[in-house]
């Protein structure tokens, strides 16, 4: 577990640093529409968007709380990937180093209640 704390915090690290150079060096608008005018940022986006939907598919399982679930899922649409690098930070600790309940969240024992009967 300690591992994959690592490599969440350096995708957020990163994530960080690539959004904030992003901001301070780009425009969003113009570099955007650049993007989408290109067949291969289409497909980039396609991508990133399919992703994006399957991570919080697994967000929206994992969490017990519905607001707190949309707010997840509309923070991820937004900020893609460093949510998600947040979202496993979040995770790990809450998890308290016990990869079933990493996994399946709030749902783990009667996960595990329904596998025993």
């Amino acid at each position: 577990m300690k591992l994959g704390k690592f490599i969440a915090w350096l995708g957020l690290i990163f994530m960080t640093l690539g959004l904030i150079y992003a901001f301070m060096n780009g425009d969003f608008f113009e570099d955007g529409g650049k993007l989408l005018r290109n067949p291969w940022g289409i497909m980039s986006m396609i991508d990133l968007y399919v992703g994006f939907t399957l991570f919080s598919m697994w967000i929206f399982f994992r969490e017990k709380n519905l607001p707190l679930k949309i707010i997840w899922i509309i923070a991820m649409m937004i900020l893609g990937f460093f949510t998600g690098a947040l979202y496993i930070i979040y995770a790990f600790y809450s998890s308290k180093d016990d990869w079933l309940k990493f996994f399946l969240g709030h749902k783990k024992e009667s996960i595990l209640k329904n596998t025993k009967e």
